[in-house]
């Protein structure tokens, strides 16, 4: 046992004093801040693998305003980590119900709270998958508010938005709602 530890000692120590293990590997490799500085996991560019949730919803025609949203938020990255996650994604149209000014008006800096708020408010931590759903059900979202579900035999809703499309991703599950969800008061 001994021998090994110098054998291995020493081979570090030979490794470290060649002439190859000069600064010159860790000048070449960034630092953490300097990586912090380049993003996160939704900075990672894979054309091939099937999409995470937060690509699924850049890609759509119809969630620019939720993107917008996740951005103002600071959001990306978390709903671009591995999850899972469910996700109740309002449509562009939704968001259009709001009383006028409502969006502009949450994106700001100042209100960055309350649009966290509202949009975790939207996702689930976990995968609900629509063969697991029953109506009556209640999920906990990441708020720490309820939202019930309703089900019936051709028709799912959340807190009474419907479900208009499932879309399944790489790290959980969007459920398309025709309504923006408004956190009770707390």
């Amino acid at each position: 046992m001994k021998t090994t530890n110098l054998l291995h000692i020493a081979l570090v120590a030979c490794i470290a004093c060649s002439p190859g293990a000069s600064t010159e590997t860790a000048s070449t490799t960034p630092s953490v801040a300097e990586a912090a500085v380049d993003g996160g996991q939704s900075n990672v560019k894979d054309d091939e693998s099937q999409k995470n949730i937060v690509q699924v919803a850049i890609a759509s025609p119809n969630h620019k305003t939720l993107v917008a949203a996740l951005k103002a938020a600071e959001y990306v990255d978390a709903l671009s980590n591995t999850g899972p996650f469910t996700v109740f994604a309002p449509t562009d149209e939704a968001f259009e119900k709001l009383p006028a000014g409502t969006v502009d008006n949450l994106v700001k800096p100042e209100n960055k709270e309350k649009l966290r708020d509202i949009l975790e408010y939207h996702v689930y931590v976990g995968v609900i998958r629509e063969n697991m759903i029953r109506d009556g059900m209640t999920l906990n979202q990441v708020n720490g508010s309820n939202v019930k579900i309703g089900k019936t035999s051709d028709k799912v809703t959340v807190n009474g938005a419907n479900v208009v499309a499932i879309v399944p991703t790489t790290n959980g599950i969007i459920y398309v709602i025709d309504q923006v969800l408004l956190p009770p008061e707390k």
